[in-house]
C-alpha cells in the first residue's frame, strides 16, 4: 500500500500534455497530466502626482503577458496504463510498479530533469528555449521562468521515486506580430505625460506625434498663454490628433 496524493489520472485518463522545445523542434509528452492549472495576466499603471488632487492620476504602461501556472506529478512506483511518454517509457513504469518498493529501478529525477533543465541557457540561442504547451483546448507558447522540484517519496535506498513539481511559465509574442499591431499610443489617443526640467512643447510635439509643429495643440489644451514657460511636474495633456 502506498500513502500519499494519489495518481490525479488514474479515473480518467486523458490526452497528455505535449511540451515542445520550438528552438530544436523536439516534443514529449508529460507522465501525468496535471489536476489544474492557472491562467494570469496583470498590466502595470504608472501613478501621477497632480498638484491639488486627492488621487494621483494613472497612466498605462504596459502589460506583462500572461502567466501559466502547472503542478506536474511524478511517480515510478504506482504506474499504471494512464502513464504519458514514449512506448519504452510506459512499458518501463508499468513494469517497475509491478516490483516491490526495494526492487525500484527508476530515479523519478531522471524525468522531473527534463522539464526542470528548461530553464537553462542553449548553447545556440544563448536563451533558455521557447516552448509550447498543448492540452487539449490550450495552446500556449512562451518560456518556463520558474521550476521547482519537491520529492515527496523514497524509495529503501533513499532514491526519489515521487515528486511534484510547480512550474511558471511567461507568454512570449514575437515581436513581429506585435508591431504588425496598431500601436496603442497613437497620435489620436488624448496621453498625459509630466513635464520634466528642460521640456520645451515643439520637444514634447516632435517626441508624441513625430511633428514639432503641434506644440501648438497641447498649448491649447492645457492654455498655455507662454508655451516657453512649464514647470517641472506638471501634468500636460496631450491631445489626440484627428
Amino acid at each position: 500500500m502506498f500513502a500519499g496524493i494519489p495518481n490525479p489520472n488514474i479515473l480518467v485518463p486523458l490526452e497528455k500534455m505535449t511540451i515542445t522545445n520550438l528552438d530544436k523542434n523536439e516534443s514529449f509528452e508529460v507522465l501525468y497530466n496535471p489536476q489544474s492549472y492557472q491562467q494570469s495576466r496583470s498590466v502595470e499603471y504608472a501613478r501621477l502626482p497632480v498638484m491639488g488632487t486627492d488621487v494621483p492620476m494613472a497612466q498605462f504602461n504596459h502589460g506583462s503577458g500572461e502567466v501559466l501556472k502547472v503542478q506536474l506529478f511524478f511517480d515510478s512506483l504506482s504506474a499504471g496504463g494512464e502513464v504519458g511518454g514514449t512506448a519504452g517509457q510506459r512499458l518501463e513504469f508499468t513494469a517497475n510498479s509491478l516490483l516491490p518498493s526495494a526492487g525500484n529501478a527508476i530515479d523519478i529525477r531522471k524525468y522531473t530533469k527534463k522539464i526542470y533543465d528548461l530553464t537553462l541557457i542553449e548553447d545556440d540561442v544563448h536563451a533558455p528555449p521557447k516552448l509550447r504547451l498543448q492540452w487539449g483546448s490550450l495552446t500556449f507558447e512562451g518560456y518556463l521562468v520558474s521550476c521547482t522540484q519537491n520529492f515527496t517519496r523514497f524509495d529503501e535506498k533513499g532514491m526519489p521515486v515521487r515528486a511534484l513539481l510547480d512550474c511558471e511559465f511567461q507568454q512570449h509574442v514575437d515581436p513581429a506580430r506585435q508591431n504588425s499591431r496598431s500601436p496603442l499610443e497613437s497620435p489620436d489617443t488624448t496621453k498625459y505625460r509630466v513635464a520634466r526640467q528642460g521640456d520645451a512643447l515643439w520637444a514634447l510635439a516632435a517626441r508624441e506625434y513625430g511633428e514639432a509643429r503641434q506644440w501648438r495643440a497641447i498649448a491649447r489644451a492645457n492654455g498655455l498663454a507662454n508655451p516657453r514657460k512649464l514647470r517641472t511636474g506638471d501634468v500636460l495633456t496631450l491631445p489626440g490628433l484627428e
